[in-house]
């Protein structure tokens, strides 16, 4: 019994020393040549982006690269169990324009470890794949050796076996003893040969202390930006409630201060102030309505962003189509923040783009909620610069959303807005 279990424990081992030289030798033979092409054709087409034609290939061909990196990531985990995470790739809306999606890309730190990790993987990454290959296959050329074909490959001349010269039977004998090592040492080693190769692929794909690094002030500038957001709504609500609701509550306190002197005197005069004090209220109680709409709208809360959104249009002094697909509500947050980064961006396009209709559409596909704000105008937006998109830009930025703007000379414009996001 516990010679059976010896036996089939040998087998699998010399089953996993070969599985691993056939898949070194896949790794060997067929990798290097196509990270050689992903590497060529990237190069070549960012070389090609100062005059135009690499706009539009780049972002294909950078997709193409990350594809054949996910695809090792795949095999070293199915392999070997290396786990190699995935880096956290810049986001991209999908509608963005090609020009956007190669500056997003090659700004993309992911995008550089990417590429160099196809240098690594032609040169050295090659070498560690054929290492438990050639340890494993080559024995069998020692064994051939002794068994007579050194008569066929020498010809009248020395036959180096290795380090071993083969001149005749003896020699040849010994070149089968040194394969006889050889294999040995394949059948322990082959399968940790492998794994350094994968351990190599790790060390080049891996996300390093560099990306950590980056994320850490992304993230400081979010809540930098998210905190300085949330100081200023307090402010613009102190100096509305100080300019607007406060005051008129003072004068409504005035007038009832006087009309409680008149009541008796002059119930005539009387009258006119309670009137004026009555519209005074009204007023005050639209305002702290318009105060708490610019909060967080009623409606908003009630019925959801789709229906917030529907709202916001039709209050628009332009025609408005609005699309919604959306299974469910986003966190409460993100609902608000997405409500008044659409707000704004209606907001420039009423007054900026000299448009005359609009159009929205609100979906949530694959954990991320997506906007596209278009109008017919005369086009011309760019995000950054100080304008009003780079404030929707931070208030995305808390939750991780990106934004995207397509709006050439003469339009139209569209502006894309993303944020990861779960329904409800």
């Amino acid at each position: 019994m516990t010679t059976d279990l010896k036996s089939a424990g040998v087998r699998a081992r010399f089953r996993d020393a070969a599985l691993a030289a056939v898949r070194g030798l896949v790794l060997a033979l067929v990798m290097p040549p196509l990270s050689a092409l992903c590497l060529t054709l990237a190069v070549a087409s960012v070389a090609l982006v100062p005059f135009g034609l690499g706009i539009f290939t780049t972002p294909q061909i950078l997709d193409a690269v990350r594809d054949f990196a996910d695809t090792r990531r795949r095999l070293a985990a199915e392999w070997c169990g290396v786990r190699i995470p995935a880096p956290a790739h810049r986001r991209i809306p999908g509608d963005a324009h090609a020009w956007t999606r190669t500056v997003l890309m090659l700004s993309d730190r992911a995008t550089w470890r990417d590429l160099w990790w196809l240098v690594v993987d032609m040169t050295a990454g090659c070498l560690t794949a054929a290492l438990p290959a050639v340890l494993f296959f080559y024995p069998f050329e020692g064994f051939a050796v002794a068994a007579g074909l050194w008569r066929v490959l020498a010809d009248g001349r020395t036959y180096w076996y290795g380090f071993v010269p083969v001149t005749g039977q003896p020699s040849a004998l010994g070149a089968a003893a040194t394969a006889a090592v050889l294999l040995v040492a394949a059948y322990h080693l082959a399968p940790g040969l492998l794994r350094s190769h994968f351990t190599l692929t790790r060390a080049a794909l891996g996300s390093g202390r560099g990306e950590l690094t980056e994320r850490v002030k992304v993230l400081t500038e979010t809540r930098r930006d998210a905190v300085g957001t949330s100081a200023a709504e307090l402010r613009r609500i102190e100096r509305d409630l100080h300019d607007g609701a406060q005051a008129r509550l003072v004068a409504m306190g005035m007038d009832l201060s006087v009309i409680e002197m008149l009541v008796e005197k002059d119930p005539a005069q009387a009258k006119l102030l309670l009137a004026r004090a009555r519209r005074n209220s009204a007023e005050t109680l639209e305002e702290l309505r318009d105060l708490v709409r610019g909060i967080h709208p009623p409606v908003l809360a009630e019925r959801g962003l789709g229906d917030a959104v529907r709202a916001l249009a039709l209050r628009l002094p332009l025609a408005a189509e609005v699309t919604v697909e959306l299974s469910g509500r986003a966190e409460a947050p993100v609902e608000s923040a997405a409500y008044f980064a659409v707000s704004e961006v209606l907001t420039n396009a009423v007054k900026h783009s000299g448009a005359d209709r609009l159009w929205v559409d609100l979906h949530h596909t694959e954990g991320m909620l997506r906007i596209s704000v278009g109008d017919n105008g005369r086009g011309g937006a760019v995000a950054g610069g100080g304008t009003g998109l780079t404030g929707i830009e931070r208030r995305l930025g808390t939750f991780d959303g990106v934004l995207a703007v397509s709006s050439p000379a003469g339009g139209p414009t569209l502006v894309t807005l993303e944020i990861p996001c779960a329904l409800s």
